[in-house]
């Protein structure tokens, strides 16, 4: 079972009918119990990094979290669930992540009438290093993207795949078991599915 971690936050009912899509079992939870059981989780999200660290600590998932990547657990993050990993942002003041890798998460910061603040909308990505639940997704293939931010890993060899938007900048980064994209594979059709498919095939391999 994947577990699909409930702290308030996301689309969590889209992320779920993704997985269902592709026949996994896959359940929003936000019970430690469940969590720690379930061979894979994963951390969706939308809004703001300072606020889903206040929710993931109020209900008591960070440590759930940090040892489910300590044991090993496939994991994977989208868009905050990406951001998060890291050791900090600097929204509305620097605010501590999960630090599961170094590296910040910082605002898009160029002039809007050059482009819109948030990054919404299809973009394509530049696979730099093929994950395996990449695996059959072409290079520059579109995804869909919601964020004002993005990571700047402090490692380079954790980016798998990058996107421009002003600036080439880190959309999935990926070490070992763990797996995060700033896009939204749940938003992305066709082509979400099958990165949804080839997450739940790693789980069933790992």
């Amino acid at each position: 079972m994947i577990a699909i971690i409930d702290y308030g936050m996301g689309n969590l009912k889209s992320v779920e009918k993704g997985f269902k899509k592709v026949g996994a079992d896959a359940r929003v939870t936000s019970d430690s119990q469940v969590i720690d059981d379930a061979r894979a989780v994963v951390l969706p999200g939308v809004g703001a990094f300072r606020e889903c660290m206040k929710n993931l600590s109020n209900r008591s998932l960070i440590e759930v979290i940090v040892r489910s990547l300590e044991k090993g657990k496939p994991y994977l993050g989208i868009c905050l669930g990406l951001q998060v990993l890291f050791s900090e942002a600097e929204e509305f003041g620097k605010c501590r992540g999960l630090d599961i890798f170094q590296g910040k998460v910082v605002k898009f910061t160029f002039d809007e009438k050059d482009k819109k603040i948030p990054h919404m909308g299809w973009n394509t990505i530049t696979i730099v290093n093929r994950p395996p639940i990449l695996s059959g997704i072409p290079d520059n293939a579109f995804v869909y993207f919601v964020h004002s931010f993005y990571v700047v890993p402090g490692d380079q060899t954790v980016i798998a795949a990058t996107t421009d938007y002003g600036i080439s900048f880190t959309s999935m980064v990926w070490k070992d078991n763990v797996f995060a994209t700033q896009f939204h594979p749940e938003k992305s059709q066709e082509l979400g599915l099958h990165i949804l498919k080839g997450f739940a095939e790693f789980v069933q391999k790992a």
